[in-house]
């Protein structure tokens, strides 16, 4: 994926991303040449993060909004946790490009309480000022629907790393990192089915194979559901089957989500 007047910023461990600069000022000595080259980076500082803001030609910016309006399936509101105030701004400009809202949160208890917004995508540093995100990331695989939660920083132990994937998180990024990084993580997870073999396989002499299917059901069943606000049409799609199937796994043990379970959005 190109990278389109991406500057880096960080220089620690745990600060780290590839910043999209502000609008290119009228000034014909800012605004580069016609052959469409970008400017020399020029740099500043913000805190301990070093930024370097590229300028891009009116053609270079045209490109990178047609490759997001292209994004299918894009997150509504995404819950960006991390301290660092230069590199979370940072990320919450390009969820903005997405056509997305973006909530912002410091520490773990912020985010707790964020969480209450449903957010659709979690971007989670893992090292927070209060406490690691792992009691954050629980609480929002408790959310119906489920968030997609992707996590990233710059010291995470190969234990940490394990109990991230135990806890169903679907991309880890190392800082420092791109925004089309990040990006690029976010379309894979929402595009591409997390492999279930091992998982499965894991299961074998600990789970009924029974329990394992009903499980498996009736977990996709509500995630369904409650994507789709209870709609069965709509949860019949989402799962590729019809909606008479629907009605029968419903009569049956699936029961519908909650209405509490299912968060309408905020006002935005």
């Amino acid at each position: 994926m190109g990278h389109f007047g991406l500057g880096r910023i960080g220089t620690g461990a745990d600060v780290g991303v590839a910043v999209r600069p502000e609008r290119a000022s009228a000034s014909p000595a800012r605004r580069g040449s016609r052959s469409g080259r970008p400017h020399r980076p020029q740099s500043r500082h913000v805190g301990r993060a070093h930024v370097e803001a590229l300028e891009t030609s009116d053609a270079g910016t045209n490109r990178y909004t047609a490759r997001v309006s292209s994004w299918p399936d894009k997150p509504r509101r995404v819950l960006i946790v991390e301290d660092n105030v230069p590199l979370r701004s940072a990320i919450a400009r390009r969820v903005r490009d997405w056509g997305s809202h973006p909530l912002e949160a410091g520490t773990a208890r912020e985010a707790n309480a964020l969480l209450a917004a449903s957010p659709d995508l979690l971007v989670v540093d893992l090292h927070l000022p209060d406490e690691l995100a792992f009691g954050v990331i629980e609480a929002s695989a408790r959310l119906w629907p489920k968030p997609i939660c992707v996590a990233i920083s710059g010291r995470a132990s190969p234990e940490q790393a394990f109990r991230l994937a135990q806890l169903g998180v679907r991309a880890y990024i190392e800082k420092p990192f791109s925004l089309d990084q990040l990006q690029h993580s976010v379309e894979n997870a929402y595009r591409e089915a997390p492999s279930l073999e091992v998982l499965i396989a894991a299961c074998v002499g600990r789970v009924p194979l029974r329990t394992l299917q009903e499980r498996l059901r009736d977990v996709m069943v509500h995630q369904a559901l409650a994507l789709s606000k209870g709609s069965r049409s709509e949860t019949a799609r989402l799962l590729a089957v019809s909606r008479q199937a629907i009605q029968q796994m419903l009569r049956g043990r699936v029961s519908l989500p909650r209405r509490d379970d299912i968060s309408d959005p905020p006002p935005e």
